[in-house]
């Protein structure tokens, strides 16, 4: 093949663009194996790019094992294994094409530490609970009243929240309890306040109901609620305990300043407490629940602390709403798996729970304490550091003139997956690349590596 042309659209990497296009004509055997590929000039000319964007798209292609290079001859497609060929005469759509990436280090956060996780406790509490009559039951649609209870003294315990067992719901994930909230919720209110930035996975659960989105500005150390006055919504979303992305912890003034505003217009506050278990510098401040039930909805889940895949999530409704939504939802099914609820109930009862949170808590801190070493190590005046006080991740602030994408990017060729900040910005837009960086299920071999590959990934 001595040259090709096709269009890049705009949007994603063109690198990116140009390893898809290639891998899907080398996957549906319109490029035999074998066959010499267009030198990196020749693309780059025909497509009108830089050879760096050509190489990279290469390098990538090599690094998944589609082709291979042989010095100055060139580039030429490797003979793949037939389950790897598409043998249909119809164009796959690139949705449908997903590259098989091997990463060196993978600095994903959501993840859990595998080595630490209680498998052979909880593996004995679920067996035995296999063995229990109401398993083979759809259970109670609101989630197991053994699980509500346990639930109620950890929150009293950990987090100051008095809530009846009653006012608990238990769901599958955050985002699926948020979608039911907003299905009572907007009878009475049209928009709803969210952080910018802040989670985005919450506002993609607004935006299904319709809601108009009012944006309250949060920077690297505070919350800006002077902006509160000027808006027009009574509901509000906030992650006061550590703010989702930058890490800001609501001071106590600060919430009872929220509080106080939600009472004077009758409205309502959803916290999402989804990782207040991993502070390192000092105690949890209160949940906003424990200053004023009344007005606090209440979100919680064992995804960040305990194990994602478990999918279970809860909430506590202020008795104003609580009613509401049981008539709503009364005839629905559960969307938390019965095995995984009684399995929880009897873990927290044990007193496993508790005995992990302790233990992880140390688990996580130490890591933390390691990719921030390291990352000061080798990025002594190019990067600031945002959120080492708490949670499962950092975000790195880059200061070298570059954009997100190219930081990803040339991770990537070194073989570190990286993350980007940017879709959880509405207008609060950040002057300077932010990068996360998860730790959660790395080792601290592994962390001491990815942050020296980032040092030569990001070298000028």
């Amino acid at each position: 093949m001595k040259n090709i042309i096709f269009t890049l659209e705009n949007g994603p990497s063109k690198y990116l663009q140009i390893y898809e296009r290639f891998k899907l004509l080398i996957e549906q055997g319109d490029i035999l194996a074998n066959e010499q590929l267009p030198s990196i000039r020749q693309l780059a000319d025909s497509l009108q790019v830089s050879r760096n964007t050509t190489l990279m798209a290469y390098e990538q292609l090599v690094a998944e094992g589609y082709i291979r290079g042989e010095g100055r001859r060139g580039y030429f497609v490797i003979d793949l294994e037939p389950y790897l060929v598409q043998e249909d005469t119809y164009s796959i759509p690139r949705q449908q094409s997903k590259p098989i990436t091997n990463f060196i280090v993978d600095f994903k956060a959501g993840a859990v530490d595998q080595a630490n996780f209680p498998l052979k406790v909880w593996r004995r509490i679920s067996n035995s609970v296999l063995t229990l009559q109401e398993t083979f039951l759809y259970g109670d649609p609101f989630g197991e009243m053994c699980l509500r209870e346990q639930i109620a003294t950890y929150l009293l315990q950990s987090r100051g929240v008095k809530a009846d067992p009653n006012a608990i719901i238990i769901g599958s994930s955050t985002q699926q309890m948020l979608t039911h909230l907003g299905q009572i919720m907007k009878e009475d209110f049209q928009s709803i306040i969210v952080e910018d930035p802040g989670y985005d996975g919450a506002r993609e659960a607004f935006a299904f109901h319709q809601f108009t989105l009012e944006t309250l500005l949060v920077n690297e150390t505070c919350t800006d609620f002077s902006q509160l006055n000027d808006t027009n919504s009574r509901l509000i979303y906030v992650t006061p305990s550590h703010q989702s992305p930058l890490g800001v912890s609501m001071s106590v003034k600060e919430r009872q300043m929220l509080i106080h505003w939600a009472n004077k217009i009758q409205g309502y506050i959803i916290e999402d407490d989804y990782d207040s278990e991993f502070r390192y510098t000092q105690q949890p401040f209160p949940a906003l629940a424990s200053i004023d039930s009344t007005r606090v909805i209440y979100l919680g889940n064992f995804s960040k602390s305990f194990l994602p895949g478990i999918r279970l999530s809860y909430m506590v409704l202020p008795q104003l709403l609580l009613k509401h939504y049981k008539n709503r939802f009364l005839r629905f099914e559960s969307t938390a798996s019965l095995i995984s609820q009684l399995t929880m109930a009897k873990f927290m009862e044990e007193g496993e729970w508790n005995r992990h949170i302790k233990r992880m808590r140390l688990v996580y801190k130490r890591k933390m304490q390691c990719v921030v070493s390291e990352l000061k190590k080798e990025f002594p005046e190019t990067i600031t550091i945002i959120g080492e006080q708490s949670g499962l991740y950092i975000l790195v602030k880059v200061h070298l003139n570059r954009s997100e994408q190219w930081l990803i990017d040339r991770a990537s060729i070194h073989g570190v997956k990286v993350y980007p900040t940017s879709v959880y910005f509405i207008n609060n837009h950040s002057d300077e690349a932010i990068i996360k960086l998860g730790f959660s299920n790395l080792t601290f071999d592994e962390i001491r590596l990815g942050v020296e590959l980032l040092k030569k990934a990001w070298s000028l």
